[in-house]
């Protein structure tokens, strides 16, 4: 069998081992990273127009699973630590990559993925930057791998830590970057703290606009394009249908089961996007600032998360 066939062959089954439920949503992203690095995977393409598509269907997907008003409470929750955060992480980043010599587009762009959302962060404030492809692919690589890391590494440290689910719900929405990995560790850890992690995430995620708006200003770039996360309207809308409908619970249950499945073979796809080139892509020093940055952003949140709901 050539390697194209081998390629697909594999790439397919895993895929509907995703759709079937038959793994994890971090094996799966581990079985998406060793497929990449290995023989590599079929349909590049596909799966990078895809994957931003079944992440935010996904989320919505959660929404018809969570109350109204349990969303607003874990979103207040979130709020003002949000604040803090962003603004911090986005000043540590600047005096951390002054001090390593760090390029500034791309210091800039893996300080606002480790502040708010990862990938899609990096994303719009790269348009606002106008950033070269170099800067974009160098800090995306960055982000991803420890993305990757935190799938797999958050679970284990908040059972060792001792964590309940709401703790750790928050805590991962606070520190790990994207919020496929969010949602994936969160999900492993229980159905709470899934609701919780997911909810303040989200919360996070509109920080896009005020950061751009504010890179923009600071940039004094006039008449920069901002990304509007439209998708946390539509998680707010499925919860308020939930808490407006109770009656249709057995149909929101199949939606959400439905949710995790795609959001396994979301991280599936995204595994496969890390390739060997983007790893040699990652220099030490943004891979430095990078890792600075979340275990800031880790300390720091282990330390809220245990004043706001307690030890």
């Amino acid at each position: 069998m050539s390697r194209r066939r081998w390629q697909v062959v594999l790439f397919v089954l895993i895929a509907v081992s995703c759709m079937a439920g038959f793994l994890t949503p971090p094996f799966a992203l581990a079985l998406g990273i060793a497929l990449a690095l290995t023989i590599g995977q079929p349909f590049p393409a596909f799966t990078h127009r895809w994957t931003k598509v079944l992440l935010q269907a996904s989320v919505v997907g959660f929404g018809f699973g969570m109350n109204l008003a349990e969303v607003w409470v874990a979103g207040r929750t979130g709020f003002g630590f949000t604040l803090a955060t962003v603004a911090g992480t986005m000043l540590l980043g600047w005096l951390v990559g002054r001090l390593l010599k760090v390029e500034s587009q791309v210091s800039c762009l893996v300080s606002s993925g480790t502040a708010i959302c990862g990938g899609s962060a990096i994303a719009a404030v790269g348009a606002v930057l106008d950033a070269d492809k170099r800067a974009m692919s160098v800090s995306l690589a960055t982000v991803f791998v420890l993305n990757a890391v935190a799938l797999f590494v958050f679970p284990v440290l908040g059972w060792k830590l001792g964590m309940n689910q709401e703790q750790f719900g928050l805590w991962a929405a606070i520190a790990i970057h994207d919020t496929s990995s969010v949602v994936g560790a969160a999900a492993k850890y229980g159905d709470q703290a899934l609701q919780m992690a997911t909810t303040v995430k989200l919360t996070r995620t509109l920080w896009i606009i005020p950061l751009s708006l504010g890179v923009a200003l600071v940039t004094r770039r006039r008449g920069a394009r901002i990304t509007i996360p439209w998708f946390v309207l539509f998680f707010v809308m499925a919860a308020a249908v939930r808490s407006i409908l109770p009656q249709g619970a057995a149909v929101y249950e199949g939606i959400r089961q439905v949710a995790k499945l795609g959001l396994t073979l979301t991280l599936f796809f995204i595994g496969c996007g890390l390739s060997r080139e983007a790893v040699r892509k990652v220099g030490p020093r943004a891979m430095i600032e990078g890792v600075i940055l979340w275990v800031a952003i880790s300390l720091a949140g282990l330390v809220a998360v245990r004043s706001i709901l307690g030890a």
